[in-house]
């Protein structure tokens, strides 16, 4: 048969439960305990200065001190006759009167009368006054003793006065019933209250035990640094009560966040915007240095709220690549036409027996196409972004849009990171090449000028677009702004707010102002981007004309 255990119980509210009562207990009865023993010397204060008064009453009795100077020690004498009185009028346990040297002169047992005292009488026979908890032949007693004086003043004895210890005893524990009561009323309080507690702790705990609390706690941890996900945790007055590595290293926070206000955590901006609440909605785009985020937030019940981060940066990448490979299949269908064309009009050459003015008409379109490639890449030295000035303007060719690069242009090799570069430049050609499209009555123009200055790269693309309003300058950057339909794929209002951010990484800037003639200039810098100082560049290019 299996035995019984009673053991600790595993619900945290069962825990908390039991340790307050005990809690409870053990106060309760150490304020008993300090409450009996401060009562029990007060007890047995009163007893001594009961028993004290009793034996200045008596050494003052001239009967007692007449009887003492002029009798023997009699049981039936007046100096007994007259303590005995005085122990029976005040409930004294006894009445002892001594001479100088220690005889009883009265006891309650009349056979001790004439006999020594059983203590030493010298302290009261020399004049002074013992107020003390003995025993006696009596038992234990609450005993004065003072000295015994003639008319003169002169000790001739001592009065030894007790007062019964059981009575003092009988006093404490009358005093108990109603302290117990008071303790009992104080431990019911407090096991309503414990129970209270605990209840409220069971529903807030589920009834879950404190191991179990503590493995989800560890399990809690572990999960949200080990997502992809970043999370992060606000109380209700903003300030950030968790974050995990993800969201540390999608904000670029400090390794001291936690703990911090959300204002000393990140600066102005889209990004602590939305973090905090002041943008509302689902699947938020907010651009955090160079990565594009997607953040969504959930309020709590206590007032503060979780918002989790999607890194999107690649996705955003690959879809502007998407556009541009889109744009680029456009170029091409469209060349394709063309090239069909052409090959109609070599056939037709050949057909007429005219190979030599066919030949010239090959070589002739070959040298423009080289011409226009080689032009770009003697003045663009870093792979990526002649390439990139080549793609650019075969999509602006398609687009009866002629992509020039300036006089200035020449970006030599030695750059720390040229794909940043390649990201400003290709999101500020798609937005110049989206503002010069559609039905224009003059030719649509995109200038292109990248060079170094000073170890800081600065691009600067021009159209002859509708230009930027002036009150519309300071927004263009921001986040989300945008005139244009958002494709499918992804987002829109995010180009231009990357470009700055990516300018502002590398300690730059990003500004617009308006061209002479009409349109917009966009100027972006990358200060300390060039590893070794460039050469310079003479002749101008003219890049992406359409045939």
């Amino acid at each position: 048969m299996a035995r019984l255990r009673i053991g600790w119980p595993r619900q945290v509210f069962a825990q908390v439960l039991i340790a307050q009562l005990l809690i409870t207990m053990g106060v309760l009865l150490l304020l008993t305990g300090l409450f009996l023993q401060p009562l029990r010397t007060q007890l047995d204060d009163q007893a001594e200065h009961q028993a004290l008064a009793i034996a200045q009453t008596t050494a003052a009795d001239p009967d007692i001190v007449r009887g003492l100077l002029s009798s023997e020690p009699d049981p039936r004498g007046p100096v007994q006759r007259q303590a005995e009185r005085t122990r029976t009028a005040t409930g004294a346990l006894y009445v002892v009167v001594m001479d100088l040297r220690g005889i009883r002169w009265s006891h309650t047992d009349e056979r001790e009368v004439g006999r020594r005292v059983s203590t030493d009488p010298s302290v009261p026979l020399h004049g002074h006054v013992i107020l003390q908890i003995d025993r006696g032949t009596l038992g234990t007693s609450a005993r004065a003793k003072v000295p015994l004086r003639d008319h003169a003043n002169d000790v001739i004895g001592a009065v030894s006065v007790g007062i019964a210890y059981s009575g003092v005893q009988e006093r404490l524990f009358g005093a108990l019933p109603g302290l117990l009561r008071y303790a009992g009323t104080a431990l019911a309080v407090g096991a309503c209250a414990a129970l209270l507690v605990a209840r409220t702790l069971r529903k807030r705990t589920h009834g879950v035990s404190g191991r179990d609390i503590s493995a989800l706690l560890s399990e809690r941890e572990a999960m949200l640094h080990a997502v992809r996900e970043g999370v992060i945790a606000l109380d209700e007055h903003e300030k950030v009560r968790l974050v995990n590595d993800e969201a540390a290293r999608l904000l670029a926070l400090a390794d001291d966040a936690e703990g911090r206000d959300l204002d000393d955590v990140l600066p102005p901006g889209r990004s602590r915007d939305v973090i905090a609440g002041q943008v509302t909605g689902r699947d938020l785009l907010t651009v955090r240095e160079n990565r594009v985020l997607i953040a969504n937030r959930m309020p709590m019940q206590d007032g503060g709220s979780v918002v989790t981060l999607r890194d999107r940066t690649e996705v955003e990448l690959l879809g502007r690549e998407l556009d541009s490979i889109k744009g680029l299949l456009d170029a091409l269908r469209a060349q394709d036409h063309e090239h069909a064309n052409r090959l109609h009009t070599v056939l037709g050459y050949l057909e007429l027996d005219m190979t030599g003015r066919a030949r010239d008409y090959v070589a002739e379109l070959t040298r423009a196409r080289r011409a226009s490639a080689a032009a770009v890449t003697e003045r663009i030295r870093i792979p990526m972004v002649s390439a990139l000035l080549v793609g650019k303007s075969a999509i602006a060719s398609e687009r009866g849009v002629a992509l020039r690069l300036s006089d200035r242009t020449h970006l030599p090799v030695g750059l720390i990171d040229g794909r940043d570069v390649v990201t400003v430049l290709g999101n500020l050609i798609d937005n110049a090449l989206d503002a010069v499209g559609g039905d224009r009555a003059d030719r649509p123009v995109v200038e292109v000028e990248v060079f170094v200055e000073n170890a800081t790269v600065v691009i600067r693309v021009s159209d002859n677009g509708p230009g930027v309003p002036v009150d519309l300058r300071d927004s263009i950057f921001d986040e989300g702004w945008t005139t244009k339909q958002s494709p499918a794929h992804r987002g829109r209002g995010l180009g231009l707010p990357m470009v700055r951010s990516l300018a502002e990484r590398y300690g730059g800037a990003a500004r617009i102002a308006a061209r002479a003639g009409g349109g917009a200039v966009f100027t972006v810098t990358f200060p300390d981007i060039v590893s070794k100082p460039p050469a310079t560049a003479s002749r101008s290019v003219l890049a992406g004309d359409p045939s």
